[in-house]
């Protein structure tokens, strides 16, 4: 069932991994101190490399005491040296793989309103055990994303233990160029036999294209889904604006659960625009969609009398690396202020960060900024994030990445 790229794809040629992917003693790894319980340990804390593995690999930390710290994918390329799997003695075998997959499946299975869908993360990297490995689930294909090169050596039992888990029969894989950068790799995708480009999922009864070969991250937002939902029971009525829609998730479950007025879907990118018109016609509902820079249509509609009940902003990641930072928090602060003049009084601003370097307090600091700025008293009603099947590693507090702000502006 697998169809595996070349082994290693490398910026600069790199081993094959060895046939025994599990080894029952990895290579050693020395390290200068005892780490923290973060899962990522950076190069500047390893004082050993392994005996004969220049590449990724699994590896055993020892701590300079001789104390064995845990298994660890290893990157001698990466900043992140180390991605932590296990801990103390335990080894991380196909045993253990398919254990920690078991878990990580069981705990979804378990969480009402599951069953309300077939489109849901089944492992969410640090918070799941299985660090550097997105996999998301639509229908009968699983589409995956490594964020560590590591994890190219271990796709074949990988996928065997995620198709055997699920009972699915297709999937894609997708190392995207940004990470492959940082892993000291090249880029990579591919898609296993008869795996389709295109398929349709469901969500609360709510029907939506999910284009897997041209669509951003793993092909949908399913970290959005419970925000799409209750957004859509709070818009009786309404006029609503869904600004950076991507493929209209927000808008077109507003229409299909909600009763709102009308809805304006507004995005720059025309293919993601030509999905979210196709997932309107697939729920036989009606948005007005607009192609336009989202700053651009704010501040043209804020010269004119159009104002809205409920509006979204769900804007790409502006704070991408911590170079970005600057320009990132101008950026969140401009459309907040932009979005809160739009406002009619009484109206529900949803206002959402997908940048992890971003912490919640802040982007509430920013749009209090920018609330004042616009002459406007904000309320925060409540503060929610990603759907339940993306849990958050508690050490690792940069996994929290979505943050949405529910805000009554008066």
């Amino acid at each position: 069932m697998a169809q595996t790229p070349p082994s290693w794809q490398g910026v600069e040629p790199m081993p094959d991994p060895a046939e025994d992917v599990f080894p029952a003693r990895p290579p050693v790894v020395g390290l200068t101190t005892w780490p923290s319980p973060h899962p990522f340990v950076r190069k500047g804390l390893v004082s050993q490399k392994p005996d004969g593995l220049s590449g990724p690999g699994l590896v055993t930390m020892h701590a300079p005491d001789g104390g064995v710290v845990g298994d660890a994918i290893w990157n001698p390329r990466s900043d992140i040296a180390l991605r932590r799997l296990t801990s103390g003695d335990v080894r991380f075998d196909e045993l253990a793989l398919i254990d920690t997959i078991d878990r990580a499946v069981a705990l979804r299975e378990s969480w009402p309103g599951i069953d309300q869908t077939d489109a849901w993360r089944v492992i969410h990297a640090e918070a799941d055990g299985l660090s550097g490995l997105i996999v998301d689930r639509y229908g009968d294909v699983l589409s995956i994303q490594l964020h560590s090169a590591g994890w190219l050596g271990l796709i074949d039992p990988l996928l065997e233990a995620l198709h055997g888990r699920l009972g699915t029969a297709y999937h894609t894989v997708e190392m995207p160029e940004r990470v492959a950068r940082l892993e000291g790799v090249r880029a990579t995708s591919w898609r296993s036999d008869g795996c389709p480009k295109k398929l349709k999922i469901n969500e609360y009864s709510v029907r939506f294209h999910v284009d897997l070969a041209a669509g951003h991250k793993t092909g949908f937002f399913c970290d959005q889904r419970d925000n799409r939902h209750d957004f859509a029971s709070l818009v009786g009525g309404a006029d609503v604006a869904d600004v950076c829609c991507y493929t209209g998730g927000f808008s077109t479950t507003a229409l299909v659960l909600g009763e709102p007025k009308s809805v304006t879907a507004v995005d720059i990118d025309e293919s993601a625009l030509a999905t979210a018109r196709a997932n309107a016609n697939l729920n036989q509902v009606r948005v007005s969609l607009v192609k336009s820079d989202a700053f651009d249509w704010l501040r043209q509609l804020g010269e004119g009398d159009r104002r809205f009940d409920a509006m979204v902003l769900d804007p790409p990641k502006f704070i991408a690396s911590r170079s970005d930072d600057r320009l990132g928090r101008g950026k969140y602060h401009d459309l907040n202020r932009l979005a809160i003049q739009l406002m009619r009084p009484g109206g529900l601003l949803l206002s959402c960060s997908c940048s992890g370097l971003l912490p919640r307090d802040d982007l509430l600091e920013l749009v209090r900024v920018a609330a004042r700025k616009a002459g406007r008293n904000v309320r925060l009603l409540r503060s929610t994030g990603a759907a339940i099947c993306h849990p958050v590693h508690v050490e690792c507090p940069e996994s929290e990445y979505l943050k949405a702000l529910w805000l009554r502006v008066d």
